[in-house]
């Protein structure tokens, strides 16, 4: 048995025989290549390349303005932004609706893998001494670092290629989130001015993320720390600057030493799927409602309240998530994100695989299967909203109410019972 949290027996971690069955390892998680449009059954048609916009240039120079108002050298500004250019692979990245939604078990099977995890163990051991000492001083867990380095760079095998300047700018000067990415891009330029890196070598993702732990810019400027005292704060070639930055950024957003992020919990049957999501809750009130550990035993009496999560419906696990599982969604706002990085640094601490692991066969929804979804709703008279594609808490509740109507299990996922019952057939069949 492997206790990551000392004096908290309750929250030990012991092995499962069962494995959590492997997804392929690639350092490039999320990129995915454009796909094409067919235009009809003899031809298809690829779309539009991005333009430059007119302004492009106007844009840099207003952004060049701001930046030396906020302190950025005349010199760094100006070389710098002479020499970005406009990248439309960016505005393609940032366009792209992905043609099929990610099931809960592919995302967690290609994250959370066998190699993921031996690699992450090996991690911990060898940097053993820097991950204690950066515990000691921000409360996170040493096997959570190492999840989260894991999951944002293959343990630093792969920072992302885009020429950060460049990707800033070309975001910036468009027209959807440019208030935000112009702040990123003066962050940017702000260090830079400060020596951290050599303009030529800021590089990170389309979206301008960067270094071991993917910070963004601004994030960078709160939160990177010199932690190998070399007088540079240095997310690309130092594994100590790196994770003391990001043991600084989690304790900043509230990480609580004493308990894990959360844990596989199981529900009786009949249980009421309209509480997950729907709150937090004590583990005494849970615990009154059915709910108890995967060995089926009672929760324990901790001052501590939680949310259900069920991220694959009733036929998945579900998980009891705590504060620290908020903290993770700080970092990135996906409840799928944030169990995968709990639910590795599990693994890599020596615990087994989940008890009820994801169902391998749920169907995979493209915004126009979601589309046929919510019309065949809204045609029975469960209310799901104007169709949009997007599965929110409007359909959510929808799906639930006609589940109930027809026997079904009222989890408000979309399962194969419930397209099957409305005669929705999604297109990856």
């Amino acid at each position: 048995m492997v206790n990551i949290f000392k004096n908290r027996q309750w929250m030990s971690i012991s092995p499962n025989p069962q494995r959590l069955r492997s997804g392929r390892i690639s350092a490039r998680l999320g990129l995915v290549t454009a796909g094409v449009l067919i235009a009809s059954a003899a031809a298809a048609e690829t779309p539009a390349v991005p333009q430059e916009p007119d302004n492009f240039g106007q844009c840099l120079q207003d952004i060049e303005q701001r930046a030396v108002a906020e302190g950025v050298s005349p010199a760094t500004a100006s070389k710098v932004l002479a020499d970005v250019e406009f990248l439309p692979r960016v505005i393609e990245l940032d366009r792209r609706q992905p043609e099929f939604t990610t099931t809960f078990a592919d995302y967690l099977g290609r994250r959370v893998s066998e190699t993921r995890i031996e690699k992450g163990r090996e991690m911990l051991e060898q940097h053993r001494d820097l991950l204690d000492r950066v515990s000691g001083q921000t409360g996170v867990p040493p096997a959570y670092l190492v999840a989260f380095w894991g999951l944002e760079t293959n343990y630093g095998s792969y920072f992302g290629k885009m020429p950060v300047p460049s990707a800033l700018a070309t975001l910036a000067c468009d027209q959807r989130r440019g208030r935000y990415f112009s702040g990123e891009l003066v962050s940017a330029l702000k260090i830079l001015d400060e020596g951290a890196i050599e303009p030529e070598r800021m590089e990170g993702s389309w979206a301008g993320a960067m270094g071991h732990v993917q910070f963004m810019p601004s994030v960078f400027l709160r939160h990177a720390t010199d932690a190998d005292g070399d007088g540079r704060r240095d997310l690309w070639d130092s594994v100590p600057d790196a994770m003391m930055s990001a043991g600084r950024f989690l304790e900043s957003m509230g990480w609580d030493p004493g308990y894990r992020w959360g844990r596989e919990v199981i529900l009786p049957d009949n249980f009421d799927y309209a509480l997950a999501g729907q709150g937090r809750r004590s583990l005494g009130q849970w615990s009154n409602l059915g709910i108890t550990d995967v060995h089926g035993q009672p929760l324990a009496d901790e001052p501590i309240k939680a949310k259900l999560v069920v991220p694959a419906g009733h036929r998945g696990p579900a998980f009891l998530a705590y504060d620290n599982f908020r903290v993770i969604m700080g970092w990135n706002r996906s409840e799928y994100y944030a169990i995968a990085v709990g639910h590795l640094a599990d693994r890599i601490a020596g615990a087994g695989d989940l008890s009820n692991p994801p169902p391998e066969d749920a169907p995979t929804l493209s915004r126009d299967d979601v589309l046929q979804l919510q019309a065949a709703l809204n045609e029975r008279g469960f209310e799901a909203g104007t169709p949009d594609g997007i599965i929110g808490p409007k359909t959510r509740s929808a799906i639930r109410r006609y589940q109930v109507s027809a026997g079904l299990v009222a989890d408000g996922f979309p399962g194969p019972e419930l397209l099957d019952s409305l005669g929705v057939i999604p297109s990856a069949s």
